[in-house]
């Protein structure tokens, strides 16, 4: 019994020798696996902060990019409003872009090779814009000293035609003054070419021809008039057929007249009637001219008037009484 529970010792003493042996190995190599996972952790989460730092530095510089671009953009469109040229092509890129500023607040799936990309289209419009501002500027440049060469040229005009109004005024008052002395002169002329009735008698005739002169007559045995008048000579008239117009002016004012030999004429600007009208051969040599005025009505008893007219002038006149 002794030398059973002696050899039962010995066996297990012997089998547990043979376990720790195990024990311990699995015990290093558990405590390698778990060294070895920790390990994998670290480098996992190293790796994984890394990738969000690149994101979150790509996200930070493209916000950067598109709010530099924007900032440009209102820039070069104030600048293209100011030169007064179109800015719909301008607003419409402004537009997108701040669309694309927008997006990159919520965009899960950022590419900042996508945002690379459209960064890059907005740059190349810009720089596209840039040169038309430069060609507008340069253009408005030009037509800003063709402006104002032209104001300077439209100033040596208005000068010129200052200088040129005065001599025009001057020219007219010199042609109206010119003017006023020739109308003068031909009035001048025209009044001293006019005929002259000269000695102006009337005499009274009766119905069987018998002659009276005095220049008082009866009014009853008063037939017909004679009117006998000198047409002086004159250089400056022209020799040829005048019409002679006579007058005969009653007590009242009024002149004789009927529709066989009366009349109208123009005398001062003003139609005036007459009694009767002769053509009178005028030879320039202080001729004696005869008119005989018949009337069938009898004369009233007063003081008359014979005005003789020619070529618009009155040019003598003459008076008798009639008892």
């Amino acid at each position: 019994m002794t030398d059973y529970s002696a050899t039962t010792s010995a066996n297990t003493s012997s089998r547990n020798k043979g376990i720790r042996p195990v024990a311990v190995g699995v015990l290093v190599g558990v405590a390698s696996l778990l060294v070895y996972l920790f390990v994998g952790a670290q480098n996992e989460t190293r790796d994984l902060q890394e990738a969000v730092t690149t994101q979150v530095e790509q996200l930070a510089r493209t916000q950067t990019q598109l709010d530099s671009l924007s900032t440009v953009l209102d820039t070069r469109i104030a600048d293209v409003r100011r030169l007064g040229g179109s800015v719909g092509k301008l607003e419409k890129v402004k537009a997108s872009l701040e669309a694309d500023k927008k997006r990159l607040t919520y965009d899960m799936r950022f590419s900042a090779r996508t945002y690379d990309r459209r960064i890059h289209q907005y740059e190349s419009f810009l720089a596209s814009r840039d040169a038309d501002i430069r060609l507008i500027r340069d253009e408005k440049n030009v037509l800003a000293d063709r402006a104002r060469v032209l104001e300077e040229e439209r100033e040596q005009v208005l000068s010129e035609n200052a200088g040129l109004r005065y001599d025009r005024d001057e020219l007219s008052r010199t042609v109206a003054t010119y003017s006023a002395q020739n109308d003068d002169l031909q009035r001048k002329v025209t009044l001293a070419s006019a005929m002259k009735a000269l000695n102006v008698e009337v005499r009274s005739l009766t119905e069987t021809g018998r002659e009276r002169q005095g220049g008082t007559y009866r009014a009853s045995r008063t037939d017909r008039l004679k009117i006998l008048f000198t047409l002086a000579a004159n250089p400056l008239a022209t020799k040829n057929t005048k019409d002679i117009y006579l007058r005969v002016l009653d007590p009242t004012g009024s002149v004789l007249s009927d529709d066989r030999v009366g009349g109208t004429l123009t005398y001062d600007g003003l139609a005036v009637g007459y009694s009767m009208r002769q053509a009178v051969p005028f030879e320039n040599n202080d001729q004696r001219v005869e008119l005989l005025y018949h009337r069938d009505s009898p004369y009233r008893p007063g003081s008359y008037t014979v005005e003789l007219y020619a070529e618009g002038f009155r040019i003598g006149q003459g008076e008798f009484i009639l008892k």
